[in-house]
């Protein structure tokens, strides 16, 4: 029997994202509704993840899954963290304003994280999840796939940038991709 879970996200690419990563879960998706507008105040992805799950739960009486994920540079103390996505108006600002920030730093260590929530049709949260991705920041972007700070976050084992690994190989590595793994091994104890 399939059941309905409704994604924390007014993004179609997102919800794709999540579909593949859930594919043969026996859980259908759908986007929450357009006008639900839930704000992230957490201190962490987690709480963040957790405040959007239970949130959309409990305003459709529906099983719900949200994530929260970011970007944490050693050097800077963690920024830009749970403000990853506010840090500009664009990627590009983005990107430029942590380049800046970091200049000529020789520390370039960095990590992305994501944490995954899923929680009951009452708000309840019953599953979490987190995947850990540490990299390096490159000085300037490379390759031209992914989003975000793709084009800037270096994982040394591949020898690449998020943005120049093929949308496979990412998924196997990403700090997305290890939530979610072990978000699925932990799935089957919701049935």
């Amino acid at each position: 029997m399939t059941k309905l879970l409704v994604v924390a996200t007014g993004n179609p690419g997102k919800l794709r994202e999540m579909q593949a990563y859930l594919a043969n879960s026996g859980w259908e998706l759908t986007l929450k509704p357009e006008e639900l507008e839930i704000e992230e105040t957490g201190e962490t992805f987690a709480a963040n993840a957790c405040l959007k799950a239970s949130q959309v739960a409990q305003a459709t009486g529906n099983w719900a899954i949200a994530d929260d994920s970011g970007l944490e540079v050693d050097a800077l103390n963690g920024v830009p963290g749970v403000y990853s996505a506010r840090y500009g108006n664009t990627d590009t600002e983005r990107i430029g304003r942590l380049l800046r920030e970091l200049g000529d730093e020789s520390n370039r260590q960095a990590q992305f994280v994501c944490a995954i929530a899923i929680a009951r049709p009452d708000g309840a949260i019953v599953l979490q999840s987190e995947g850990i991705c540490r990299g390096e920041i490159l000085h300037a972007p490379r390759g031209n796939g992914g989003f975000g700070y793709d084009p800037i976050f270096y994982v040394p084992e591949k020898q690449m940038s998020f943005a120049e690994m093929t949308p496979e190989l990412k998924r196997t590595i990403s700090h997305r991709g290890k939530a979610f793994a072990d978000l699925l091994q932990k799935l089957p104890s919701l049935e």
